[in-house]
């Protein structure tokens, strides 16, 4: 018989006043009781709406309006819950922090969205690398992958490889824009020399001359050039869904992205590290060497580069950042976060929902109905 589990500790109205006092950021639904101060930066309505909140209870803020919480924000939240508010009637009650016995009835219709991922009990051991484990989870992945933790992972037994899978976000832009800067000064020079045409495995007759004036133009649709290749990589790559019955896929798909949606905050996995990184890069470098001029397809290539580094910090910051309300970021998060929680086959561009809308992808917008 397993043993029960311990009792929950409490907290009474004055204990969360004096948190709150010392600039922690606690809330609460019904008795329960939460420590977002950790999350308060990731959240995706901003840091200022949930310290607006301190001290309250959410429960009607989780069922909206405007916007309704999904089982994974409910799940996620359960990871933050620290104990149960005491209801004392001889003490005062302060900011809204209120200790009704009614705080303590919780509605049955709702209880079963607090479920949280006990890490004990897993389909997984948390106490050894992930990578090598997922694959037998078989018709169980998709489901248990799309359950988000709050808490690091360890994908390889190999310390070294394990480094090499990780990384720091400003290891990309340190990187990669020098780069970007020596390839677009060194094909710009090229095209100034005049010697580069277009259609020469064609045709000598008709090739067109291209200088340097157009180098701009080249540079721009490598950018652009990268929007789409984002969208379509995330979308059909990162999500495509391994069959149940493949180890291997279910593995190659874990390491690719599945452990991003897993660990969604951790902060060492958000970027491409630099060495796996190298590979696709060199990869696009050389199917453009294949179909262009070098200098036409270098520019165009340094322009795709700067894409790729816009589009990485850009992810970090939707996840770690807290922009204005109202902003482009600000959307651009709240875009994220409901593909990380609620709507994994929607969603799909980073840097930018224009794709999303051509290929009507975009997440559904919410009925803003509370539940009865």
């Amino acid at each position: 018989m397993a043993p029960a589990p311990p009792p929950a500790a409490c907290f009474s109205p004055a204990d969360v006043q004096q948190r709150l006092a010392a600039g922690a950021c606690w809330v609460r639904c019904g008795a329960r009781l939460y420590d977002l101060s950790g999350f308060v930066r990731q959240h995706p309505g901003g840091e200022q709406l949930l310290r607006a909140r301190a001290g309250q209870d959410v429960s009607a803020d989780l069922d909206g309006p405007p916007h309704r919480h999904s089982a994974n924000a409910r799940r996620w939240l359960e990871q933050y819950y620290v104990g149960e508010l005491r209801a004392d009637a001889q003490e005062s009650v302060e900011n809204g922090v209120v200790a009704s016995a009614e705080t303590h009835k919780t509605d049955p219709s709702v209880e079963p969205r607090f479920e949280v991922v006990d890490l004990d009990k897993d389909l997984v051991d948390w106490k050894k690398p992930l990578l090598w484990q997922v694959g037998h989870l078989g018709d169980k992945y998709d489901e248990w992958v799309h359950q988000p933790v709050t808490r690091p992972i360890r994908l390889f037994h190999s310390d070294l490889i394990e480094a090499l899978s990780k990384t720091v976000w400003y290891s990309v832009p340190v990187i990669w824009v020098p780069l970007v800067l020596y390839l677009s000064w060194s094909y710009y020079r090229t095209l100034a020399q005049g010697n580069v045409r277009l259609f020469t495995t064609f045709t000598s007759e008709y090739s067109v001359a291209v200088s340097e004036s157009v180098f701009p133009g080249l540079f721009g649709f490598g950018f652009f050039l990268w929007s789409l290749i984002e969208y379509v990589i995330h979308r059909f790559l990162f999500h495509m869904k391994p069959p149940s019955d493949s180890y291997y896929l279910i593995t190659l798909h874990f390491v690719m992205h599945g452990q991003h949606h897993k660990a969604p905050f951790d902060g060492s996995r958000l970027v491409f590290p630099p060495v796996p990184a190298s590979l696709p890069i060199g990869l696009f470098y050389l199917i453009l060497r294949l179909l262009l001029p070098e200098a036409v397809g270098g520019c165009v290539f340094a322009g795709g580069l700067l894409g790729y580094v816009f589009y990485d910090m850009t992810h970090y910051y939707l996840h770690f950042g807290s922009p204005h309300k109202g902003s482009y970021l600000y959307s651009m998060k709240a875009h994220h976060v409901k593909h990380h929680f609620e709507h994994q086959q929607s969603g799909f561009g980073i840097s930018t929902k224009l794709w999303d809308y051509f290929f009507h992808t975009l997440t559904p917008e919410e009925s803003h109905l509370k539940t009865q």
